[in-house]
């Protein structure tokens, strides 16, 4: 087939690039999903208020501790039974806030991370229900592996910006404007010095985190690139191994796991250098503080309790700033993987039910093509130029042709996977567009070239269709496509599992699963594309007349390699570059001595040559 029609939105992709602008609205949005969980959002903020409120008791407490162990050691009389009250009740009261404060840490985390796995699940639930959505044409342009990188990698980025980011802002918002409030207040100048590392660890921890989140952003992409290629060699692994090509699949994996392994140690060396720097800052900011404050408390300006209230502050504000480059890494990255999730969330598809579409009645309908045309993508070649034909209930039609001329490409317009370019298609006289999608794909069974099966049993591939079909019905479609006595001869009969994409099974007979799991529903129109391929030629005549007189009310069309599978087809057309080139019946089209007779021939030379008996020949030296 040629390539893929372009959808109404471009697929998302890995950047290297932060988009700041970005930012606001997509944590806006990100939050606004937060906010559909009140109770857990608003359980998650109180308690993080709260742990920062007890934590800005501490260097108070703590400051006050100090005064009054002073003030016991400064006075042996009669207020020293007072004074070591007031050091108990202190002594308390700090035990008291350290217990409330890991309480509501701990708090603080559960419902953080209950909240942020409550988002992931309904944006993996979004996320996987808009991939069924998406046209053909989506899918065709993205590998699966790139779509399940983005849906585990970036669902992770949005999980971690809400469990740790959002919490942690608010944190150590509280904890730097009180606490500077409260510093500034004790002693101004004191208080500047105090926190005079504030503003550079700041700037370091931004641009570390910056920094880190484009290298991040590269890695995904990488960590991307090696989800495409270990897909790609576990779904090939039988030609890996056929071709002994494990060396060169090893030499093609490390060419993209190498360059990840070095740019995850550059990513740890700018992340210890960038901590190794914030410290360096922090602790001369301390000492500066402890060298200035010492001197004020030598000369009676400063009590040593308020200058243990400075240190302790500063002890407990390191922490948190520290965390500004995770909590500018998480956001950067929560903006890039939220963007890309919400490209595919917002994408509307191509193929969706019109306003007022109708439900498609059951029952016996004619299909018919009126000067159907269609492209993939403007731009792109004319696959169907002008084709029309008609099938009735209980009729069947042949489609043959060279590759690319246009055969699947009807096989797929019918159930609608692509628009028509112009012309309509109808089933019993309704255009396909105005009508429900599910009513439509109801009553079309495409059994496609392709005959992937799930890793399930056999009962619930065949089933797909209808899953809630009884078992006998079950057995009787298998019976038609020819596999019921096979599948009577497995250990658990229906119930035995199949392997990924069929793989306990062979050609021949994952393609008779698939021929009976298109004709369970019950469909008013049947299309077998090539489906008989891998099917010897006594079994394919039994499924052929099996199939006829289970279809007997659809209207069938059969595209086929094989012509000795259409000779009984009501009507025969001949695709050549995508237009009607013959048409007719077997003998007509025979009798016409055209292409269909040329193929014809050509088909049954190769027949009789191959059921020729081989002679060996003796080659003289």
């Amino acid at each position: 087939m040629s390539a893929a029609p372009a959808d109404t939105s471009a697929p998302p992709q890995f950047s290297e690039t932060v988009d700041v602008q970005a930012m606001p609205r997509v944590l806006a949005r990100l939050t606004r999903l937060a906010a559909r969980h009140p109770g857990r959002a608003a359980a998650a903020v109180a308690c993080a208020l709260g742990a920062a409120i007890f934590n800005l008791f501490m260097p108070r407490l703590l400051g006050q501790a100090v005064d009054q162990a002073g003030h016991l050691l400064g006075d042996a009389h009669a207020a020293a039974t007072t004074t070591q009250q007031t050091l108990a009740i202190t002594a308390l009261l700090i035990v008291g806030a350290c217990t409330v404060r890991g309480l509501l840490t701990g708090l603080q985390g559960y419902y953080g991370e209950t909240l942020a796995q409550r988002v992931a699940y309904d944006l993996r639930l979004g996320f996987y229900d808009k991939l069924q959505q998406l046209s053909f044409g989506y899918h065709d342009r993205i590998h699966t592996g790139e779509l399940i990188a983005r849906g585990m990698l970036d669902l992770e980025g949005v999980r971690a910006f809400l469990e740790f980011g959002v919490l942690r802002f608010i944190t150590l918002a509280l904890l730097l404007g009180v606490g500077s409030w409260r510093l500034l207040g004790v002693d101004f100048s004191l208080g500047l010095l105090a926190l005079s590392f504030v503003p550079f660890v700041l700037v370091i921890a931004v641009g570390a985190g910056l920094r880190l989140r484009v290298s991040w952003q590269r890695l995904q992409k990488m960590m991307a690139e090696l989800t495409l290629r270990m897909e790609e060699n576990l779904q090939g692994m039988r030609v890996v191994r056929a071709f002994h090509a494990r060396r060169f699949e090893m030499g093609r994996f490390d060419a993209v796991s190498g360059p990840a392994l070095r740019l995850s140690n550059a990513r740890i060396t700018e992340r210890m250098g960038s901590v190794s720097l914030m410290n360096f800052i922090y602790y001369i900011s301390m000492g500066l503080v402890l060298w200035v404050g010492g001197r004020r408390v030598a000369s009676g300006e400063l009590s040593v309790g308020a200058l243990t209230e400075f240190l302790t502050f500063i002890t407990i504000l390191q922490q948190p700033l520290r965390q500004v480059g995770m909590i500018v890494n998480a956001s950067a990255r929560a903006t890039g993987s939220g963007a890309r999730l919400f490209e595919v969330l917002d994408a509307q598809p191509e193929i969706a039910d019109a306003p007022g579409a109708a439900e498609l009645p059951a029952g016996p309908k004619t299909l018919r093509f009126e000067n159907v045309s269609f492209r993939y993508g403007e731009g792109k070649r004319q696959v169907l130029d002008g084709v029309s034909f008609e099938v009735a209930p209980g009729k069947v039609l042949g489609i043959v042709g060279v590759p690319g001329s246009g055969k699947s490409t009807i096989a797929h317009l019918v159930p609608r996977f692509y628009d028509v370019g112009s012309g309509r298609i109808t089933l019993g006289g309704h255009d396909l567009r105005d009508i429900t999608l599910a009513s439509l794909r109801r009553e079309v069974a495409l059994v496609q070239q392709e005959n992937f099966l799930f890793d399930t049993t056999v009962h619930d591939n065949v089933a797909y269709a209808a899953p809630d079909a009884q078992g006998e019905d079950v057995a009787a479609a298998a019976g038609v496509a020819q596999i019921h006595e096979h599948v009577a001869r497995l250990p658990q009969g229906y119930r035995t599992r199949v392997g990924e994409r069929g793989a306990a099974l062979s050609g021949g007979q994952r393609q008779r699963m698939t021929i009976a799991r298109g004709l369970l529903g019950n469909p008013s129109v049947v299309i077998l594309d090539d489906s008989t391929a891998a099917i010897d030629t006594v079994t394919e005549r039994k499924v052929r007349e099996a199939v006829s007189h289970a279809c007997r009310d659809a209207a069938t069309i059969i595209i086929a390699h094989r012509l000795g599978a259409l000779r009984h087809a009501d009507e025969i057309i001949v695709l050549a570059e995508g237009r009607i080139a013959e048409r007719g019946t077997h003998a007509q089209l025979l009798g016409h001595d055209g292409h269909y007779a040329a193929l014809w021939r050509l088909q049954q030379s190769e027949r009789d040559e191959a059921e020729a008996p081989l002679e060996f020949r003796k080659v003289g030296t």
